[in-house]
């Protein structure tokens, strides 16, 4: 496991996640892409637990991802299956579990005070908070897709599942988009990639 994690965070990451991941019914894999999640955890009819990842995540998200997922593990073993997911006893199990990686042995710097202050009270996934989330997808590989907030008013754009949306206006923090095809609108968050169509 050691190998393949050194392929997948910051090197100076993979002794303390080892540490965390010691568990005799804990199961990690790692995922093709997922379009709808970046990682889960699930507890097993047999016992075991198992957290996957998603391969495609550069290094920094793949580790904030991986700890979200074992607080996930380590909350039901505390606290038993009938939490909330993204409750109390999740949020302080993912804030203590973080708190060691937050240094700039592991991270850059100028990642640091963006997790900080997300780490103040954690949200179910890191993209609801843009700054974090666009300050995290400049370590993503490049690729001709473009956030929606840069897409013009009016100019249409397509999904991952071929979709054609149009951009209306803004609300207060999400985007209302038309589907072209049926007419619905839709809410997207402003860090959302797309592909902006001629």
């Amino acid at each position: 496991m050691q190998n393949r994690l050194q392929d997948y965070i910051p090197e100076s990451a993979v002794a303390q996640v080892l540490a965390l991941l010691e568990h005799d019914h804990l199961v990690l894999k790692i995922k093709q892409e997922r379009k709808t999640r970046h990682g889960d955890y699930k507890p097993l009819h047999n016992g075991m637990h198992q957290i996957t990842i998603n391969s495609n995540l550069n290094k920094y998200r793949f580790l904030i991802t991986l700890i979200h997922e074992v607080a996930h593990f380590e909350a039901f073993n505390t606290y038993g299956r009938f939490i909330k997911p993204h409750g109390a006893e999740w949020k302080r199990t993912f804030q203590r579990l973080m708190l060691p990686f937050l240094n700039p042995d592991i991270f850059p710097t100028t990642l640091l005070p963006l997790l900080a202050n997300h780490f103040k009270n954690p949200k179910a996934s890191s993209d609801t908070d843009m700054k974090l989330a666009l300050a995290l997808k400049q370590f993503d590989q490049p690729n001709n897709k473009t956030y929606i907030f840069d897409v013009p008013y009016g100019s249409s754009f397509k999904l991952y599942n071929g979709k054609v949306f149009k951009r209306g206006n803004k609300r207060v923090k999400r985007y209302e988009c038309v589907e072209v095809k049926t007419g619905r609108l839709y809410l997207f968050n402003p860090n959302a990639e797309v592909e902006l169509l001629n």
